[in-house]
């Protein structure tokens, strides 16, 4: 399984999440803690956003504690809004396109997790897509074809609907074509605006996630980047986080259609 990191704020330098804690993402890169793997050495990527709308990205196929170059660049790029992934592949080849973030316009997106059958939902997950959204998918990865679909659901105009029905046509697929369906999905996505997450999985097994205040912002963390666990809140398995400039809000989350309810919200726990 993958590890990632993401803030909203006001701007923080990249190494605070990246390099700079004791468990920081390039610790967890080889030394994970809350995984299945402790090795995250698939390649790794940063999106961030700055005075521009779409974001600026650097990926590469190395693991992230040989790049010197990922140290430099977190140590001088300040952003109110950046995610941040380190790669363990379960599926695809080990290549720049099927590193995370992806992003596509100003959306950027990361995930942790996996679809068991992939293989045999893939061409009918990318039927669902139109031309153009298919010309831009560029690896080979669940990961970008989930967001790929989550934006030919709408995520431009109401991003967790537009997941709770992309997670729901995956599983309806899934069940119609494989008889069973078994996803886990811990994913970070972001307009430049609001930062979102979702936490879910079909098996209560979901990847972990942690949020924490950080300066005058929040950050989201596949593991906390310290051993100072009263700053850090468990996001339960069926939910979904938005980080906006109101705060951060954590209401349940469910697969849905397009004319579902909205999900309600709920206290998070400190």
């Amino acid at each position: 399984m993958c590890r990632w990191a993401a803030y909203r704020g006001d701007p923080l330098y990249l190494e605070e999440l990246v390099s700079s804690p004791a468990h920081s993402l390039i610790e967890q890169s080889h030394c994970a803690t809350r995984a299945k793997t402790a090795t995250n050495g698939d390649g790794f990527g940063i999106a961030w956003y700055g005075e521009r709308p779409e974001p600026g990205r650097y990926r590469d196929i190395l693991p992230a504690w040989s790049d010197c170059n990922l140290k430099s660049l977190a140590r001088q790029i300040r952003s109110p809004l950046f995610l941040a992934h380190v790669r363990a592949a379960t599926g695809g080849g080990t290549r720049r396109d099927n590193c995370h973030p992806f992003t596509h316009d100003t959306w950027s997106f990361m995930h942790n997790g996996q679809i068991s059958g992939f293989e045999r939902l893939r061409r009918p997950m990318e039927a669902m897509l139109d031309d153009d959204l298919f010309n831009a998918r560029g690896g080979t990865t669940d990961s970008e074809l989930m967001f790929l679909l989550a934006l030919q659901f709408g995520l431009r105009e109401a991003p967790v609907a537009a997941m709770a029905e992309m997670i729901g046509a995956v599983e309806e697929l899934a069940e119609s074509t494989l008889g069973s369906i078994l996803l886990r999905f811990t994913a970070a996505f972001s307009d430049g605006k609001s930062l979102y997450a979702i936490r879910y999985a079909t098996d209560r097994k979901a990847p972990t996630l942690y949020a924490s205040p950080v300066g005058a912002g929040y950050c989201l963390v596949s593991e906390p980047l310290n051993d100072d666990v009263d700053a850090w809140a468990e996001i339960p398995d069926g939910s979904a986080v938005t980080i906006g400039k109101d705060g951060i809000d954590v209401a349940d989350f469910r697969p849905a259609k397009r004319d579902a309810v909205k999900p309600q919200r709920v206290a998070m726990s400190a």
